[in-house]
């Protein structure tokens, strides 16, 4: 976001700007705050500002995303950058290096090393964060069990009870309270949809996936569902680790192997979902997932 100044005679009027992309639209929403503002008054009207602006962009957003035929084709040759069909998975290896790094972009302080004992029951839990360690080793496991490629309200909130029902007293239950969230000098990154509005838009992005799951390029199928999740952020909180899930339902569900988001990459990650959030872009996280799987696989 920008502030646009507008001169008329002597009066300066200040704006706050924000454009995006929704397909192939540039969009452009702007706030009047006010004329001849010292710096404290445009940094107050700014900040209110800001949150109107971001349910602005939530309602103009669809989820109901159409690629062209050439963009389909532009996606598949992509695909063939990596031979994704000569991977192979060792299933125990993966759930331990995905279970560590998932958690660890969240904040858990467990180590590889003891993920690996607690998941081979070597060791009790003893805390939240190595609760959460087993948790997550199960929601992996039950992905593994799953025949089905219809997504479902069902299925998402399983995925949250199952890593966090021993830690959480709201899993599997999606949020009834506003989710914001802020860099750390205050400024607002990402407003998750209106409380009233999750079901509805989950609904909507469930449709849109189980119309185009034969059509669309697997990655792309995976990487918009992700993205699409986590701009909605339908739960108090675990939306990141149960939308890495969701995104692994997709690939192995569409017999692709499994991608694990690495602790090292973090930054990278968030700055996908930034780009996708201000522009629609999808770009950005295919490429992004293609690096992942070269550095899984290599």
């Amino acid at each position: 976001m920008f502030i646009e100044i507008r001169k008329k005679g002597k009066k300066k009027k200040y704006y706050l700007v924000q454009t995006f992309r929704v397909q192939d639209k540039v969009k452009r929403i702007s706030r009047y705050l006010g004329s001849n503002l010292n710096e404290n008054k445009l940094k107050e009207l700014k900040k209110r500002a800001e949150q109107l602006i971001l349910s602005q962009m939530k309602e103009k957003k669809e989820n109901n995303f159409e690629l062209s035929d050439t963009e389909v084709l532009k996606y598949n040759v992509l695909k063939k950058n990596i031979n994704i069909e000569h991977f192979e998975i060792d299933w125990d290896k993966f759930t331990k290096q995905f279970t560590y790094n998932t958690n660890a972009i969240e904040g858990s302080t467990v180590k590889y090393n003891e993920v690996n004992s607690l998941i081979d029951k070597k060791e009790n839990p003893k805390n939240q964060d190595e609760i959460e360690t087993i948790e997550v080793a199960n929601a992996i496991n039950y992905l593994k069990s799953i025949d089905k490629k219809e997504l479902s309200l069902d299925l998402i909130k399983k995925l949250h009870y199952l890593c966090f029902n021993r830690t959480k007293h709201f899993a599997g239950k999606f949020r009834n309270v506003r989710v914001i969230i802020r860099d750390s000098l205050g400024n607002i990154i990402h407003q998750g949809a209106p409380a009233k509005d999750v079901e509805k838009l989950l609904l909507e992005l469930i449709k849109w996936y189980n119309k185009h799951y034969k059509k669309y390029p697997v990655l792309v199928l995976a990487g918009l569902l992700h993205n699409k999740f986590e701009e909605i952020h339908p739960f108090q909180d675990g939306n990141g680790r149960v939308g890495r899930l969701l995104l692994n339902f997709v690939l192995i569900t569409n017999n692709y192997p499994p991608i694990n988001i690495q602790l090292k990459d973090r930054k990278s990650y968030y700055k996908i979902l930034r780009i996708f959030d201000k522009t629609g872009n999808i770009d950005p996280t295919i490429r992004f997932l293609l690096s992942q799987y070269k550095k899984q696989y290599k």
